[in-house]
């Protein structure tokens, strides 16, 4: 009797070392289904995903090893507000055909490893010291009475190790971009005595852009009745963070009274950005006009000299310019891709300078509301429903590849067909 007393105990001792054990050494496994090395790599899970295979605990965040010692760079993100964590983002790295394994652990907030930033957000409004001070939300001011600058560089600022952009956090809403020669991350400084003037060239990099009354590199506009409406000059103009991180960062900018063709239109865009990437993710969602209109993104050509180009490439519909035409005097090239099954009409604006013809809208910034010197592309959509595009950027002083468009066009191609098959989940 006693025996099987022992028995009992050992058995029991045995299923409660088996079941702690298998909740310890809970694994993901992730495919690289193409034939190609694909570095940097997003995997994104939801909580309720992580939870099918880990019992979650309250106070715990979950942490992801490769083999026994090699931890995963990764962060978890709140993207509600409500104080709770969402999702966990991993970054990685597969060599063709390869799949992963990865142990998952629990830890203490406390005990959550540090990585690497390799993506940023900023906006520093001036305080009445002439000091600046970093928001995560804040209104941009009307441009009704008047024009003023309140933003550190003018505007809302993201970057990852690659190459960084900012948005004219005024009436004029225009994207703008800086050329980068090194990794760190530079936007905290853009604009500073420290850093010296971002129009010329730095050891970090540059303001490489000429914008003029484009939409500069993926600036906004609205196609309807034939005509383009630039997203600008609307009743409220609102930034928010939403998360920043070592591996992903994500932003939203948003808008109520948009007028466009007397219709009165919000918006909202929210943008991401990941490490190792010549590129954004941009999701926009326009409420209250028909779905007649298309959302337009659009490059600068101002200073552009050759022939923009079009191609297909994955699932997706690409438009691109490639050129001398950095104000620095040497190549840059853009580019947007957007889902075939949306791609709406490609075309190009006139080159009238608008601003000369009376049409001021920036006195101070030689500014017209008019969009003029730019290639753009149309993106069919409905009502509340975002529409998902990438504006990719490169500049011929970073990398030698980037100083043929045959170069920028095959990066383009191999970026849209990695987003076309993603990293399988298994």
């Amino acid at each position: 009797m006693k025996y099987r007393n022992n028995m009992k105990i050992i058995y029991f001792l045995f299923i409660t070392a088996f079941l702690f054990s298998c909740e310890k050494e809970a694994e993901f496994s992730f495919s690289n289904t193409m034939d190609v090395t694909r570095n940097d790599e997003i995997i994104i899970l939801t909580k309720d995903e992580l939870a099918q295979k880990v019992k979650l605990q309250e106070g715990l965040l979950p942490v992801f090893k490769l083999g026994k010692d090699i931890i995963v760079s990764s962060q978890v993100d709140d993207l509600d507000g409500d104080g709770k964590w969402d999702e966990v983002v991993l970054l990685l790295d597969f060599a063709a055909n390869e799949t992963l394994e990865l142990k998952v652990e629990l830890v203490t907030e406390s005990e959550y490893p540090e990585f690497d930033k390799r993506t940023n957000l900023s906006l520093k409004i001036v305080q009445e010291d002439g000091s600046y001070k970093e928001f995560d939300n804040y209104q941009a001011l009307p441009c009704d009475d008047g024009f003023e600058i309140i933003a550190m560089a003018e505007s809302v600022n993201w970057e990852n190790d690659k190459i960084a952009f900012r948005n004219y956090f005024d009436c004029r809403n225009v994207k703008d971009l800086f050329g980068k020669l090194l990794p760190g991350m530079v936007l905290d400084k853009i604009g500073t005595p420290e850093m010296g003037s971002y129009h010329n060239l730095s050891d970090w990099g540059m303001d490489v852009l000429h914008c003029g009354s484009s939409l500069g590199s993926g600036g906004l506009a609205l196609l309807t009745n034939d005509s383009l409406f630039r997203l600008g000059s609307t009743k409220v103009y609102e930034y928010q963070k939403i998360v920043e991180g070592p591996v992903r960062s994500i932003f939203e900018l948003r808008y109520k009274g948009w007028d466009v063709d007397g219709e009165m239109l919000e918006a909202v865009e929210r943008i991401s950005i990941y490490p190792g990437k010549y590129w954004f993710e941009s999701d926009v969602t326009v409420t209250g006009c028909s779905e007649e209109s298309q959302i337009v993104t659009g490059i600068v050509t101002s200073h552009l000299k050759r022939e923009p180009f079009k191609f297909e490439a994955g699932n997706f519909q690409c438009i691109g310019t490639h050129g001398v035409q950095s104000l620095n005097k040497d190549e840059l090239g853009m580019a947007v891709i957007v889902p075939i099954s949306e791609a709406g009409e490609i075309d190009r604006t006139t080159d009238i300078n608008f601003y000369k013809l009376g049409y001021e809208t920036v006195v101070e910034k030689k500014f017209s509301n008019i969009i003029s010197e730019t290639y753009y592309i149309g993106q069919n959509y409905k009502s509340d429903v975002s529409a998902k595009h990438y504006f990719f950027s490169v500049w011929g002083l970073d990398k030698e590849q980037w100083k043929t468009e045959k170069g920028f066009i095959k990066y383009i191609t191999e970026e849209a067909d990695k987003l076309s098959e993603p990293i399988s989940i298994l």
